[in-house]
């Protein structure tokens, strides 16, 4: 098994534990014991580090000093002040810069809750972002034919047409108020992150932000719905589609227009044209036809999805793909993919199955399709290999299957609308398919996040432990300290994405997307074709990694040193 992957959150507990430990209070040893008294949490830390990391509570040593106490008790002169603090930052400083870590493999599935593949029977899939991935090319042409479509169809300005699409201007994840026609990213807590709101292509600033919502939390009555939808009453549109980023952008690129000619808008009435715009590339089958007609450019093959298929039939599992895109659509990238034959090694394929509705609405029944793409009007009474269903819902599909609760996993890249319902209501095992991860991790990957990571983090630990003395000179130092720690959390925010960072953290919050992604993913992934490096034994132990009130020096290594999610040797995880 690989060596584990030391995750961001290992290091950053390590570095609190060496700024809290050493980096402050070795630099006061020679301090005067009797002059402070240790918090428990606190008197902790100085046994672990006095005595080195994996050795016994037994072996006691001489705790270190409170040194954030004996700062000042030390010293009544400012000056004398200032220069220890000045000699704390700058001792933590060096010693966070020694810290390293191990990469994390971009190819490791993550798990949210405990899981064995060997006790999974039946594996489920979608079919876009899931087994099929595509180019950049598919936003860009999403993009043109929606803003040619407003012109046309909407009798939106002409200038729009100069509007081309900006990759990697939006992520996913975030939420766009109709009414104010603002794009902004909140965090799990509600709270929306400063410094990613945008109206049009430029940043609103943090004081009309604040003006706005008269703070930064969202209330809950306005935010988007269960599915992310602005619908009864909520005023906040989720986007969590990875083909909603053309839909954010056109929408960022109208208001941009509007805006620089001074024209007066309503903003639902252009978000809902803009959504109505992008549903007719899907649904009239504009933008099926292009990827038809040019496979090579749109498709990416090299997500060996057909490897994770052939894997799984040869070791007896059934299989199943239920899908919103259509038939033909399917069939033309299935075969590009997989081959003419890719039908042989589905047990059950369902196409414009209309989830989230699939997993809801009980009243819609299963239609059989042809070869040919023709409805067939007999009722169906059993769901056969090599058919193509067409709609149905859940319900039926769990009575004619018999394929239900916790032996059943099922793949998807929309959180909502493919595994929700699945893990709320019917207890099957999910699995997320994110394929931003390989970006972020590599990004994390580098010793410039690593060491930037180290000393945040080490410089939030000494801002927490010196704000508690009020002195001038104290506050002052303290005042620079934070001033920098702003600095440094914009920084880490913009190496992921200049205008809205990180999916999965709003500053050191975790997003509103990732605490969904925790709730309704298993496990989660950048790629199906991670699967490829894991026996089919395989049980994914989420890490356990502290509470805010358990110890925070938590170690979430076993015995041998190995992560229970790390990739098994590629020679074993194809057996």
């Amino acid at each position: 098994m690989a060596p584990m992957p030391l995750p961001l959150s290992s290091l950053l507990k390590y570095t609190e534990c060496l700024q809290r430990a050493r980096g402050v209070c070795n630099v006061f040893r020679d301090l005067p014991h009797g002059s402070f008294r240790l918090r428990p949490w606190r008197r902790n830390f100085s046994r672990a580090i006095s005595r080195g990391v994996g050795q016994p509570w037994s072996q006691h040593q001489p705790r270190a000093p409170n040194c954030a106490a004996s700062v000042c008790s030390s010293s009544s002169s400012g000056e004398g002040v200032t220069e220890r603090l000045w000699s704390v930052y700058n001792e933590t400083k060096r010693q966070t810069q020694g810290i390293s870590t191990h990469e994390v493999d971009p190819d490791t599935i993550f798990a949210n809750n405990e899981m064995s593949l060997q006790d999974i029977e039946i594996y489920g899939f979608d079919y876009d972002y899931t087994l099929a991935f595509y180019s950049s090319h598919l936003h860009t042409l999403i993009f043109n034919i929606a803003r040619d479509l407003l012109i046309s169809n909407h009798r939106y300005p002409e200038g729009l047409r100069k509007y081309e699409y900006i990759p990697d201007f939006a992520v996913r994840g975030l939420h766009y108020d109709v009414q104010k026609a603002l794009l902004m990213k909140i965090d799990a807590f509600h709270y929306i992150q400063l410094g990613t709101v945008y109206r049009g292509l430029h940043p609103v600033p943090d004081e009309e932000v604040i003006a706005m919502y008269e703070g930064c939390h969202v209330p809950l009555e306005i935010m988007s719905d269960f599915y992310g939808k602005s619908s009864h009453g909520h005023t906040m549109k989720q986007f969590m589609d990875i083909f909603s980023l053309p839909e954010m952008t056109l929408l960022l690129c109208v208001n941009d227009y509007f805006m620089k000619h001074n024209i007066d808008y309503e903003p639902v009435h252009l978000y809902k044209d803009v959504k109505e715009t992008i549903r007719d590339v899907h649904v009239k089958g504009i933008m099926y036809r292009a990827v038809e007609a040019d496979i090579d450019k749109y498709i990416c093959y090299g997500e060996q999805s057909h490897a994770v298929l052939k894997k799984l039939s040869a070791h007896g599992k059934k299989m199943f793909l239920i899908t919103n895109s259509p038939f033909d659509f399917v069939d033309r990238g299935m075969s590009y993919i997989v081959g003419k034959d890719w039908r042989d090694l589905f047990d059950v394929v369902i196409v414009q199955a209309d989830k989230p509705g699939f997993f809801n609405d009980r009243r819609k029944p299963f239609r059989r399709v042809t070869d040919k793409g023709a409805l067939l009007w007999d009722r169906i009474h059993r769901l056969e290999k090599g058919q193509i269903y067409k709609q149905g819902n859940l319900y039926e599909f769990l009575r004619l299957t018999g394929w239900r609760g916790s032996k059943v996993l099922y793949f998807g890249d929309h959180i909502y609308s493919d595994l929700a319902d699945l893990t709320l209501k019917h207890g099957w095992r999910t699995g997320a398919i994110i394929p931003e991860l390989r970006k972020e991790i590599k990004i994390m990957n580098t010793p410039e996040f690593v060491h930037m990571m180290s000393w945040l983090q080490a410089l939030t630990g000494l801002i927490e432990q010196m704000q508690v003395h009020w002195d001038p000179a104290s506050q002052a130092v303290v005042e620079e300290w934070i001033k920098e720690r702003d600095a440094m959390r914009s920084q880490t925010k913009d190496i992921f994405n200049a205008q809205f960072g990180s999916l999965f953290r709003a500053y050191h919050n975790p997003t509103y997307f990732s605490r969904r992604l925790s709730r309704f993913a298993d496990i989660y992934m950048a790629s199906i074709s991670c699967l490829l490096n894991y026996d089919l034994r395989h049980i994914f132990f989420p890490r356990r990694t502290p509470l805010q009130h358990e110890s925070p020096y938590w170690l979430e290594y076993n015995p041998s040193g190995c992560s229970a999610s790390s990739p098994a040797p590629k020679d074993q995880s194809r057996v």
